[in-house]
């Protein structure tokens, strides 16, 4: 992988780092405007952040404007302008394509206005904050996951959209795992893909195709999410693969959850986008506001190490399904345990 889309990650003092200097800008008048700029409502993960930013920025007195691309990245451009048009004082942005993002950083400075990347790296920019999962670690669960419980056999893996920063991370970090059981000769990568725009049906349509290159002969997939999860296990259910064959996953969707317990999806990753969206928020707010931003991490997006915030993923299988989804609160048992058979 080259150095610009590798992910660097240079930790800290626990005091952090307090970078106020690059990140002052003042707020119009006594409201703090936050522009916002979403690539899709396609996949859970997605919506689930919309209505968290609604909710935090109603908790914390921030007005948002909020406009959502539908996974095209020239929509996003034109209203990420119309966005910088309306004076907003930070400007938060989930890119649909990474490096095109880039040119919106620009123009974003030449009005003035701080931008932070949400979720999904902007590459190649002067890029000021990063807020995000830590997706590396995410990566990493996946492919511990996998060559702990299938140390031999036949491997599907997949990525997520070429043109999301995150599937490469995700990749490679998983692949640290993966690949010293390939160089053993234990483990065969059958088919390695991205998934367009990560939907589901190009992800079935691809499993599909796998199953029969290989004669059913797939013992793991390396699913990137639960969105495209979904769309896997549906093509090892046509075969009656579905439950025999490990799939990893990650935005704890009740969907994902209703698979584990079904015994058809082996895991997913706990990530709570109400709890980041909050952060981001407030984040934003601070820095309307002139506070100062302490991070511990930095990630390099190809022209910078970008000042990165981190939340903490957690792994969820069939063990801990309940602890983490359940007795948090995060989910209805009943809502959960909906399709199990009685």
């Amino acid at each position: 992988m080259s150095s610009m889309t590798r992910r660097l990650f240079v930790r800290f003092s626990s005091m952090g780092i307090a970078f106020s200097s690059l990140l002052s800008i003042n707020a119009f008048g006594n409201e703090i405007r936050v522009g916002i700029s979403l690539p899709t409502q396609r996949d859970v993960a997605w919506v689930r952040y919309k209505q968290g930013l609604e909710t935090a920025a109603k908790k914390l007195g921030v007005k948002i404007l909020m406009q959502v691309s539908d996974q095209d990245a020239s929509v996003q451009a034109a209203q990420v302008e119309n966005l910088l048009s309306q004076k907003v004082n930070v400007l938060i942005i989930a890119p649909q394509d990474a490096a095109a993002a880039g040119t919106l950083i620009d123009k974003a400075h030449k009005a003035g206005i701080k931008v932070i990347s949400l979720d999904r790296l902007i590459l190649n920019s002067d890029l000021d904050l990063y807020i995000s999962f830590d997706n590396s670690k995410i990566g990493e669960l996946q492919g511990q996951y996998l060559a702990k419980n299938v140390p031999k056999g036949n491997y599907v893996v997949f990525l997520g959209a070429p043109t999301d920063n995150n599937s490469k991370i995700l990749h490679e970090a998983a692949m640290k795992h993966i690949e010293p059981l390939v160089k053993k000769g234990d483990v065969k990568i059958v088919m390695e893909q991205n998934i367009q725009d990560w939907q589901p049906s190009v992800a079935q349509r691809l499993m599909e195709n796998s199953l029969t290159a290989n004669k059913n002969n797939i013992n793991a997939v390396l699913a990137p999410n639960d969105n495209t999860a979904g769309g896997i296990i549906q093509a090892l259910a046509s075969q009656k693969l579905a439950g025999k064959v490990y799939v990893t996953g990650q935005d704890s969707e009740l969907t994902a959850a209703q698979r584990i317990i079904a015994g058809t999806q082996s895991m997913t990753i706990y990530k709570d986008q109400n709890k980041l969206s909050e952060l981001v928020i407030q984040t934003a707010k601070d820095i309307a506001e002139n506070k100062p931003i302490k991070t511990k991490f930095y990630s390099a997006n190809g022209k910078k190490n970008v000042p990165s915030i981190f939340m903490e993923p957690i792994i969820v299988d069939k063990y801990n399904i309940d602890k983490e989804f359940i007795e948090s609160g995060f989910f209805k048992k009943e809502d959960v345990y909906k399709f199990k058979a009685k």
